[in-house]
């Protein structure tokens, strides 16, 4: 029987794919893989390993095979129902903890594995959570990851605002889909297997991103943010429509690859607004 060592080496995958593959087979650190790599494997274990190792090279996200995906330093449950969560949103929660005031009402709309509105709640106990999607299959994930982790989160199964009625909240967050419908990323890679819905808009990537900045304002208390994660080319298109729609304070933020990430801007009525609606980027 082949040892562990030789396992990997045949794979033919990337390294820390094999190595995350084969830990979660056997439910071990890398510190004893490092010690025990020269033991012979199991039949099964072998077998275990073999398929996943099969699945992730036909190009199987290695989050869906392991069930799971880490943020802002908790492990979210994820499926093929649901986006992977990405580092770059981690952004988009941290101007958000910078931003709701406290005690204050925070939505996320377009929740998918409920990473955002849930790493908020645990961040900040003081808040007071809503999430929307559309998906009931991404809600029961999102549900599952808030009773893992000890979240107070509210569920709402909702296309955008449809279901909150008049309700107001002191900050709205979101990372809709905004890939271009034509864009050749969604034929490659991990993104073959994310529900397109959750992905793209089916037209120029701004579609839902347009809808959420034109309706929020009736959602919003004054003086609360909308801060929208988006494309890395499409922080001056967000700006222009932040700006259009009457939201002051607008400007756009850049990850740590310097793209810029997320757009948002202060919701103030016109009988409140106490500066000029300017635009900035950076």
């Amino acid at each position: 029987m082949a040892s562990w060592r030789e396992l990997l080496q045949s794979s033919s995958l990337a390294r820390i794919d094999a190595q995350v593959l084969l830990l979660h087979v056997l439910q071990k650190n890398r510190a004893w893989l490092i010690a025990h790599d020269d033991e012979p494997a199991s039949e099964a274990e072998a077998q275990a390993f073999a398929t996943l190792a099969q699945r992730r090279r036909d190009g199987e996200p290695v989050a869906y095979l392991l069930g799971s995906r880490e943020f802002y330093g908790r492990e979210f449950a994820v499926s093929p129902a649901v986006l992977i969560p990405r580092p770059d949103t981690e952004l988009l929660v941290e101007l958000a903890l910078a931003r709701a005031p406290q005690g204050g009402a925070v939505l996320d709309l377009g929740t998918g594995s409920g990473c955002i509105p849930i790493t908020l709640q645990l961040e900040r106990p003081d808040l007071t959570v809503s999430a929307v999607d559309l998906s009931p299959d991404a809600l029961a994930i999102a549900r599952q990851n808030g009773q893992a982790l000890g979240a107070q989160v509210r569920w709402l199964e909702s296309n955008w605002f449809s279901a909150l009625g008049a309700e107001q909240f002191a900050l709205i967050v979101s990372n809709p889909p905004y890939i271009h419908a034509e864009d050749d990323h969604l034929h490659q890679g991990d993104l073959r297997f994310e529900p397109s819905g959750a992905l793209t808009d089916g037209y120029d990537g701004l579609r839902h991103l347009h809808t959420i900045i034109a309706t929020a304002p009736a959602h919003l208390r004054a003086g609360a943010w909308l801060l929208l994660e988006h494309g890395w080319d499409q922080g001056a298109a967000c700006r222009e429509l932040l700006q259009a729609a009457g939201f002051a304070e607008v400007h756009t933020w850049r990850d740590l690859g310097d793209n810029d990430r997320v757009s948002g801007g202060r919701w103030w009525p016109a009988t409140d607004s106490p500066s000029p609606h300017l635009a900035s980027g950076g």
